[in-house]
C-alpha cells in the first residue's frame, strides 16, 4: 500500500497515538491496568446525575429525539444552542458578541486541526507562517496537528522554585520573539499537561502582542473558563474580537459526545464553518442536547464552579501529598496545580529518558504519559523535556494512590542504577 504525503504524515506514531491507543487498551482489553495517561474526567456522581435526567427527558419528546437523531445540523451548529452561549456570555461578562460569533466542532481537537492549518502553513505567497506558543511545554495534541512538519514554533518557559517541592512556568516575555513568521499565538488555559494558569496579567500582555502584530490569540479553554472551570485560583475570563476561544463539553463529563465550542470574530467564524462543512460536514447533536438547558439558565457556570471545581481542587491536594511521602527525599518537583486534571512531575537529573520511564511504569501495570510529548515548537536540546511525566489524578483515589507507589518505585530504581 502506498500512501500520499498527508497520509503517511497522519498514520504514523506519535504521542498523541500512543496515548489514545492506551486508553483503549485500559478500556478493552486490560482493564486491571492503572490509568493515569490519559485526559479521560472523573466520575462526578452529581454531575452524572444532570446530564441523565437530561437525556431522559430528550428521548421521552418525540420532537427533541427526532431532532437528535433524525437531522443533519448545520455545520456551524444548532441555531438555539448558539444563541444560548451567546446569551450567557453576554450576560455574564458583559462581552460585546451574538450567535453570529460561536460556532460548534465536533470535540476541540477536530476545531485545532481546522483552525491551526487555516491560518499557519505555506501562505499564497509561498512563505511559510507558524502558530507560536508562548509557554511550553503545551498539549500534546498539537504536535502532530499540523499539514506540514514545521507548523510549531515555541518559546521555552522562565522556571520559578517554589518550596515544598513545588515549582511553576511563567511566560518568558524576554526571550518571546514574535515576528512576521507567526500566524496565531496560542496557549491553553489552564495548561494541558502542568495545571498551570496563566496570570491576568500574562494573558493581557499576551493578547496585546498579538494584536499589535495583527494576528489572532487562540485561547484553549478545554479545562478553563468558563467552563468547565477546573481552575483552582482567581483567574478571570478573556475574549475580545482578536481571540478566538476554543471551549469543550469534554471536562464537563462529556468526553464521548465530541462537543467543541468555538468563540471568535464573525468573519473567522464564517471561514471556520465553511472549512469545517469540508472536514466534519455537519456537528453532532448529543453535545448541544445534553447542555442547552444548563446553558440557558446558567446551571452550566453553578455546576462547574460549585461541584466540578472543587472534586478535582481536592483531588490534586490529594495526589501532591501521595507523592511526597512515596517520593521522599528523591530529587523531584511538582508544577504546582492551579487547575485542569494531571500532575506534572520534574525529576531533575533522571538518568533514563521520559519514554523509558513510561515504557518501565507500563510493564508495571502504570500508565502515564512521557514529557517530552510536550514540547512541539521547542527544537533545542533541553534535557529537561526527558525528566518529567503527566499523571492524571481524575480516577478513584485509591487506584490513583497505587499508582503513585509503582511511579515512587521506578523513579527509584531509576536512580540507583
Amino acid at each position: 500500500m502506498q500512501l500520499s504525503k498527508f497520509g503517511e504524515k497522519f498514520s504514523r506514531q506519535s504521542g498523541i497515538v500512543e496515548l489514545m491507543d492506551d486508553l483503549g487498551t485500559a478500556l478493552n482489553e486490560n482493564p486491571n491496568m492503572i490509568f493515569m495517561g490519559g485526559g479521560n474526567p472523573g466520575r462526578i456522581p452529581e454531575v452524572e446525575q444532570v446530564f441523565r435526567a437530561r437525556l431522559e427527558t430528550v428521548l421521552a419528546d418525540p420532537a427533541q429525539l427526532h431532532s437528535l437523531m433524525g437531522v443533519y445540523q448545520s455545520p456551524q451548529g444548532d441555531k438555539d444552542f448558539l444563541e444560548q452561549i451567546a446569551g450567557l456570555l453576554q450576560q455574564q461578562f458583559g462581552w460585546q458578541l451574538s450567535a453570529r460569533n460561536i460556532a460548534v466542532s465536533n470535540g476541540s481537537q477536530s476545531a485545532f486541526f481546522v483552525l491551526y492549518n487555516m491560518f499557519a502553513g505555506e501562505m499564497p505567497d509561498g512563505t511559510r507562517r507558524s502558530i507560536h506558543l508562548p509557554l511550553a511545554p503545551e498539549y500534546i495534541g498539537y504536535r502532530d496537528i499540523g499539514l506540514s512538519d514545521d507548523l510549531f514554533t515555541a518559546t521555552r518557559p522562565e522556571i520559578e522554585l517554589l518550596d515544598g517541592n513545588l515549582f511553576k512556568y511563567h511566560v518568558d516575555f524576554s526571550r518571546l520573539n514574535v515576528d512576521q513568521r507567526a500566524a496565531a499565538l496560542c496557549v491553553s488555559r489552564p495548561t494541558n499537561p502542568t495545571g498551570n494558569v496563566l496570570t491576568d496579567a500574562e494573558v493581557k500582555q499576551l493578547d496585546a502582542i498579538a494584536q499589535s502584530n495583527d494576528i489572532p490569540f487562540i485561547l484553549d479553554g478545554a479545562y478553563g473558563l468558563p467552563f468547565p472551570s477546573i481552575i483552582f485560583n482567581n483567574a478571570k475570563p478573556h475574549w475580545n474580537n482578536n481571540t478566538i476561544l476554543v471551549l469543550s463539553l469534554s471536562k464537563l463529563g462529556l468526553p464521548g459526545v465530541r462537543t467543541g465550542i468555538i468563540v471568535a470574530s464573525e468573519e473567522l467564524i464564517q471561514a471556520y464553518t465553511r472549512a469545517n462543512t469540508i472536514v466534519s460536514l455537519a456537528c453532532g447533536n448529543l453535545g448541544p442536547a445534553l447542555a442547552r438547558e444548563l446553558v440557558s439558565s446558567g446551571e452550566i457556570l453553578s455546576l462547574s464552579r460549585q461541584t466540578i471545581a472543587p472534586f478535582y481542587r481536592q483531588r490534586a491536594e490529594t495526589t501532591v501529598k501521595w507523592f511526597r511521602q512515596a517520593l521522599g527525599d528523591l530529587p523531584f518537583r511538582i508544577h504546582r496545580p492551579e487547575g485542569a486534571i494531571f500532575l506534572w512531575l520534574w525529576f531533575e537529573g533522571l538518568p533514563i529518558s521520559s519514554q523509558t520511564l513510561y515504557e518501565r511504569l507500563k510493564v508495571r501495570g502504570v500508565l502515564v504519559v512521557p514529557g517530552h510529548n510536550f514540547f512541539p515548537g521547542i527544537t533545542c536540546d533541553w534535557r529537561h523535556q526527558q525528566e518529567c511525566i503527566r499523571v492524571s489524578y481524575a480516577q478513584d483515589g485509591s487506584v490513583v494512590k497505587a499508582g503513585v507507589e509503582i511511579i515512587a518505585e521506578e523513579v527509584a530504581r531509576a536512580y540507583q542504577e
